[in-house]
C-alpha cells in the first residue's frame, strides 16, 4: 500500500462510513505547528453511530475468528503506512517527542497484532463441556455447552496522555473489536487530528475487508453532553475509559443509572508508591534515586504508573536517599505538557501539596503556561496517615518522599492506601522478612506488584493487569492492557442441548 507522508485533517467525524460534518466547531490547541477546525459531536450523530453500530453487530459479531485477526493485522498495516504524517501530526498537536510517539506507534500495531494472534489460538473463548448423562439418577444431565461471546457496541473515551496507544485504535479498541464488538471512539479534543488519521486507516480496512461500514466510528469533540449520550445510549453494552477520577466517576455513575445498567470499565490512574527496604536503601540508594528521577519526569510525569510516592525508614539513609533524588531531578529541564489544561492541573496539585501541614519543600522551580519542572517535597509517616489528601494523584514530575518511623508506621502507611495501579518493594535478601510482611497488604491493594523496578512502562502482554481496587480502576477484576482485557467486552453463554448446526462457529 502507498505510503502516507503528509495529512491535513477534514475536521469531520467518522461515522457508518462516512466523513460527517455537523455540530459546532472548535479549533485544535497544537502545542506547535498549524491549528486545525473539527466538528464538535452531538447527541444525534452519536445516535446515528449508535444504531450503525448495532446493525454492524448483526454480521460482525458473527465473524470468525481468522476473519477478525485479518481486520486487525490489515489495520496495523495501514496505520504503519501513514507512520511519518501520524508522528508529525501527533508531535504537533501532543508535544510529545518524535521517537515517543514511533515508540508508541509500534505499541498500538503491537496490540493490533497480539489480539490476532490471542484470538487464532482461542483459549480466550474458555470452551466448556459437560457431556449429556441421560442415565444419571434421579435426574439425567443434559448436554452444556459454554463459550462466551461477544456483548454488542462498545463505547471508547479516548486518552489525552496517548493519543495512539490508548486512544483511536488504542488497546480497548483492539480488545474490543477482536471480542467482535462494534467500537464508537470519543476522540479525545488533545489531538483530534491524531484521531482522524488513525480512524481514516481504520476506514481504509474496513473497505478492503468488506465489513459493514458500521463497525467502527470517530465523534470528535462535543464536551460533556456528547459524553452522556454515548454512555447512556441503549445500544452501547459497555465503556472504555482512561481519564481523571472525576471524569471517569462521573461516567460511571451514569452507566450505573441507566434503566439497563452496563459496565464501565475506567483506569483512573494513581500515585503508585514505592516502598524502599533498609537493606535495599543503605545498599544502593543512590542508584534508585537516580531510577526514580528518570520514571518520575518521564514524559513530564505524564502517566497513570507514575510512580509519586517513596515510602522509607527515616534514617541516614533516608537523608541519602533524598539528597540523591534532588540532586538527580536539579538538571532536568522545563518539558511540554499535553494541554494547558493538564499544566493547569499540575500547578495546583503542586500548591495543594506545598500547602498540607508538615510537607518539607526539597525541591522547587519555576514552571508556567504549557511548561512542567521538577517537584520533591517530604514528610513524616505521622503527617502522611493525617492527611488523606497527599495520596491524590498529581499528574506531572512531582514526588513525595515519606519518612517513616518504624517498620509499624510503614504497613499503617501500606494499609492506608487507596486503590493503586501498582506497588513497588525495593529490597535486598536480607529485606524479606519485612517485605514477607508487606506482601499481603499489597496484593489487597494494586493490580500489579514490582520488585526492584520502576512502574512506567506497562508491558503489553498475556500476564499484565493494569487496573487495581478503586480508585485505581471502576472494576477490579478487569485489566486495561494485555490479552486478558478481551473479556470485558465478552459474556458467557451456556447452549443447552444445542444441535451442532445452531452453535456458534467457534465452537
Amino acid at each position: 500500500m502507498p505510503k502516507t507522508t503528509t495529512f491535513s485533517p477534514t475536521g469531520k467525524h467518522l461515522i457508518a462510513g462516512g466523513w460527517v460534518a455537523g455540530g459546532a466547531t472548535f479549533m485544535s490547541k497544537p502545542a506547535h505547528g498549524p491549528a486545525h477546525e473539527f466538528c464538535a459531536g452531538t447527541p444525534e450523530l452519536i445516535d446515528h453511530a449508535a444504531q450503525a453500530a448495532e446493525e454492524a453487530f448483526g454480521s460482525f459479531g458473527h465473524t470468525t475468528r481468522h476473519e477478525r485477526a485479518a481486520f486487525l493485522n490489515a489495520i496495523a498495516d495501514e496505520i504503519e503506512a501513514r507512520a511519518e504524517a501520524i508522528t508529525e501530526i501527533g508531535a504537533q498537536e501532543s508535544g510529545l517527542p518524535e521517537a515517543r510517539l514511533q515508540g508508541e506507534r509500534g505499541r498500538t500495531t503491537g496490540q493490533l497484532r497480539l489480539f490476532a494472534q490471542h484470538i487464532l489460538a482461542g483459549d480466550y473463548l474458555d470452551r466448556r463441556h459437560d457431556a449429556a448423562l441421560p442415565d444419571r439418577t434421579p435426574l439425567p444431565r443434559p448436554d452444556l455447552k459454554m463459550l462466551q461471546r461477544p456483548i454488542g457496541p462498545v463505547a471508547v473515551f479516548g486518552a489525552s496522555n496517548f493519543p495512539l496507544a490508548f486512544s483511536t485504535a488504542g488497546g480497548d479498541t483492539a480488545a474490543a473489536l477482536a471480542a467482535g464488538c462494534p467500537v464508537i471512539v470519543k476522540g479525545h479534543p488533545a489531538h483530534p487530528g491524531t484521531g482522524e488519521i488513525v480512524a481514516e486507516a481504520i476506514l481504509a480496512t474496513i473497505t478492503s475487508c468488506g465489513l459493514h461500514p458500521g463497525v467502527f466510528a470517530l465523534i470528535q469533540g462535543g464536551g460533556n453532553e456528547v459524553g452522556t449520550a454515548l454512555v447512556t445510549h441503549p445500544l452501547i453494552k459497555a465503556v472504555g475509559f482512561t481519564g481523571s477520577l472525576g471524569g471517569g466517576r462521573a461516567l460511571f455513575d451514569l452507566c450505573a443509572s441507566r434503566p439497563e445498567p452496563i459496565p464501565f470499565f475506567g483506569e483512573l490512574g494513581s500515585v503508585n508508591p514505592m516502598f524502599l527496604l533498609p537493606r535495599a536503601l543503605a545498599a544502593r540508594g543512590a542508584r534508585i534515586a537516580s531510577g526514580w528521577a528518570a520514571s518520575l519526569t518521564m514524559g513530564a510525569g505524564q502517566f497513570c504508573t507514575n510512580p509519586g510516592i517513596a515510602v522509607l525508614i527515616d534514617s541516614a539513609d533516608a537523608d541519602g536517599f533524598v539528597a540523591a533524588t534532588r540532586a538527580a531531578l536539579e538538571p532536568i529541564a522545563p518539558q511540554t505538557m499535553l494541554t494547558d489544561g493538564i499544566a493547569d492541573a499540575f500547578r495546583q496539585g503542586r500548591d495543594r501539596v506545598a500547602a498540607t501541614a508538615g510537607v518539607q519543600e526539597v525541591l522547587t522551580s519555576t514552571c508556567d503556561l504549557r511548561s512542567a519542572t521538577p517537584y520533591l517535597f517530604a514528610v513524616s509517616g505521622e503527617q502522611w496517615l493525617a492527611n488523606e489528601a497527599l495520596g491524590e494523584e498529581v499528574f506531572g514530575p512531582l514526588g513525595i518522599v515519606v519518612r517513616a518511623k518504624n517498620e509499624t508506621e510503614l504497613a499503617d502507611i501500606a494499609r492506608s492506601l487507596k486503590g493503586q495501579l501498582t506497588c513497588t518493594l525495593h529490597m535486598d535478601v536480607d529485606d524479606s522478612k519485612l517485605a514477607l510482611k508487606l506482601m499481603p497488604i499489597l496484593e489487597r491493594k494494586a493490580g500489579r506488584i514490582l520488585a526492584n523496578g520502576f512502574p512506567t512502562g506497562v508491558e503489553v502482554a498475556d500476564s499484565m493487569v493494569h487496573g487495581g481496587p478503586y480508585p485505581a480502576s471502576t472494576n477490579f477484576g478487569a485489566t486495561s492492557v494485555g490479552t486478558l482485557s478481551i473479556r470485558r467486552f465478552l459474556r458467557p453463554v451456556c447452549f443447552q442441548n444445542m444441535p451442532d448446526g445452531l452453535l456458534p462457529e467457534d465452537w
